[in-house]
């Protein structure tokens, strides 16, 4: 009989810290149209070319004027040009004013706009003089060349996730591709021979012991929205050879095999001793609440292709949810040169009791209420996957915790996290 210790579970942060070391970012590159660049991570930073804006122009529709025109209220100028947006004008001499709009490049010599609203239009003669109501400062209402961005400026940074305002910018450049990481290729199976496929089997028809394999819904959505190319492996059995097979075939066309159950300790999980006998296990079992059963390491293949990484998610439906937004991700992430930064937690009063403490840090399933506190869910259980819908995100308790009302606890939004 074997009475040597048990080692004890790593914590989430050094599990963390471990799996991001062994993480290099791929050096699979592509170009894609900026318009199509939405949710693409750059693979290189980008330089401006130019300035922006490229010239001096007007942020109001109204005159521009020589602040030393103007040094009194009621001064009147002569209007001798019209400048629209796209259209340069010509030098303003003293006593003269140009009618400008929005965009359009200041004129020589004017140091000033003056708005639309603060001007009025001298009577009899026929719009070629108006009278201003204010004195304008020098750069009044003037953006400067350059103000937004310099030439040479590093305005998108490699590994940046590109959204509406990063695609705008690169467009404001003229800048109409852009390098971006090619998506990370990704194997998806389940394993247990008590899996069935919704739409194969009718409720009434499950034989006894039979579930519906809900994790390959979740985690197949999981991974669409973080832009991965997903390769469905479907169920596979409960068998050392089957699960050995599925791991060569996946890993020979993947960056990142994910599986959900099969790594505890049971007689029927044969996930964790056939990646052992194809590659390396470098972490197993995390001191958290739900999620302790989770793998990562490493496939071997193709030596010019290295590593395929592994991770191992629990079977129970919330602890492989759970664990994917707090591992998985973060690994992704690192797979695609960006940072994998956790989600601001934010400070919120409990609006429940929890006598008992858990030796392991805990992800509890809550939900925010209309006076600004969070409510728990009654059944924590890493099988209630009704939790992680009722609630809206998870407070972050430390091992051996307890809670009472009031205290303030620290809430990581689901809806933050999956952004």
């Amino acid at each position: 009989m074997n009475t040597a210790p048990r080692a004890p579970w790593m914590t989430l942060d050094a599990a963390l810290q471990d799996l991001l070391a062994s993480i290099q970012a791929s050096t699979r590159h592509e170009t894609v149209n900026t318009l199509d660049a939405d949710g693409r991570f750059l693979a290189q930073d980008v330089v401006s070319a130019i300035q922006v804006p490229a010239f001096d122009n007007s942020s109001m529709d109204g005159y521009a004027v020589r602040v030393a025109d103007v040094q009194q209220t009621g001064a009147e100028l002569t209007v001798t040009q019209r400048i629209p947006a796209g259209h340069f004008g010509e030098a303003l001499l003293p006593g003269q004013t140009a009618r400008i709009f929005t965009g359009a490049p200041v004129p020589p010599g004017a140091d000033a706009i003056v708005m639309q609203e603060q001007t009025e239009l001298v009577p009899g003669q026929e719009a070629s003089r108006v009278r201003l109501l204010t004195t304008p400062k020098a750069g009044h209402w003037i953006r400067r060349s350059g103000e937004d961005v310099r030439a040479g400026d590093t305005v998108l940074k490699r590994g940046q996730k590109l959204g509406p305002a990063e695609l705008g910018l690169a467009a404001s450049l003229g800048i109409a591709h852009l390098q971006v990481v090619a998506r990370p290729k990704v194997a998806l199976f389940s394993t247990g021979d008590e899996l069935v496929m919704p739409g194969d089997v009718a409720p009434a028809d499950m034989r006894p012991g039979a579930i519906y394999n809900s994790n390959r819904f979740f985690l197949r959505a999981l991974l669409h929205r973080m832009g991965c190319e997903v390769s469905d492996f479907g169920i596979v059995p409960d068998r050392r050879e089957a699960t050995v097979d599925a791991l060569k075939t996946a890993a020979e066309q993947n960056d990142l095999i994910v599986t959900s159950g099969g790594v505890s300790v049971g007689e029927e999980d044969h996930v964790k001793p056939a990646v052992q006998s194809l590659g390396q296990l470098v972490l197993w079992q995390i001191a958290m609440k739900p999620g302790k059963p989770f793998a990562y390491g490493h496939v071997r293949r193709d030596p010019a292709k290295g590593v395929a990484h592994f991770v191992g998610l629990p079977g129970n439906p919330v602890s492989s949810f759970i664990t994917f937004l707090l591992l998985v991700k973060p690994l992704i992430l690192a797979l695609y040169g960006a940072s994998p930064q956790s989600p601001v937690p934010y400070t919120l009063p409990a609006h429940f009791d929890l006598p008992k403490a858990d030796k392991r840090r805990e992800f509890l399933r809550v939900r925010r209420n209309a006076q600004g506190g969070l409510d728990l869910f009654p059944n924590q259980s890493s099988g209630v996957l009704t939790s992680v819908v009722w609630g809206d995100g998870v407070v972050d308790n430390p091992a051996g915790q307890t809670i009472a009302h009031g205290d303030l606890l620290q809430f990581w939004s689901f809806a933050d996290w999956l952004s």
